[in-house]
């Protein structure tokens, strides 16, 4: 019997005080702000009095640190996946806006032209690919109760769209997808997809207004 619900939960809030776009550059842990953030992911699938049989995780330090309180409260050893990192990105390590940020320079529009095959980074529909594929593993791979993955943005609001039957070129300054948010999904064998999205929550929704957000692929 597979999972009866998947919970997609993003990372907190990042300590980054450079404003650079981290990507996965390792040594970006979460804030103390981060931090309680997380826990109130946790508080949130704690409150729903679900069973939770796995943890999957990102192996970047922010998810694995986001994970912890999760792995507490449910007596889980995450289970690391590289399926659900954070994309690639060629703007690794530094700012994209501002004085001296990388939409400035013109040798960087190149990559910024087609919406639809992004030249900077990994292409919309592989994140789709390795995201799903991990999804449905973790489903399978417990025998009853759900499935929490954490993971990053981007590749959340990717399977959000896929699951849509929306086009996957978007502005990412529109995504539905706060710090440390949870969007559910249940396995359907109606869906044309597979799997169906049912919620999606913002437990950490009273934190956000002191939160920086600036990092993400």
């Amino acid at each position: 019997m597979p999972a009866e619900q998947i919970h997609l939960v993003r990372h907190g809030e990042v300590s980054n005080p450079q404003g650079v776009l981290y990507g996965r550059l390792p040594g970006y842990g979460l804030s103390d702000l981060g931090l309680r953030m997380a826990e109130a992911a946790a508080a949130d699938l704690v409150s729903r009095g679900r069973p939770v049989s796995a943890l999957v995780v990102s192996p970047l330090q922010r998810t694995r640190e986001s994970a912890a309180p999760i792995a507490a409260a449910f007596e889980l050893e995450p289970i690391i996946d590289e399926r659900v990192i954070e994309p690639t990105n060629r703007f690794e390590g530094t700012r994209m806006r501002g004085p001296g940020g990388s939409l400035r320079r013109p040798a960087n529009w190149p990559a910024l032209m087609n919406p639809w095959r992004p030249g900077w980074g990994e292409p919309y529909r592989a994140v789709v690919a390795r995201m799903v594929a991990a999804i449905v593993d973790a489903s399978a791979s417990v025998d009853g109760g759900d499935v929490v993955v954490v993971s990053h943005q981007m590749p959340i609001w990717m399977t959000h769209l896929h699951l849509a039957g929306q086009p996957l070129a978007h502005d990412p300054r529109r995504r539905r997808c706060a710090l440390s948010s949870i969007t559910t999904l249940e396995p359907s064998s109606s869906a044309a997809r597979g799997l169906v999205e049912i919620g999606y929550r913002d437990p950490a929704a009273a934190l956000a207004a002191g939160a920086s957000d600036v990092g993400a692929v």
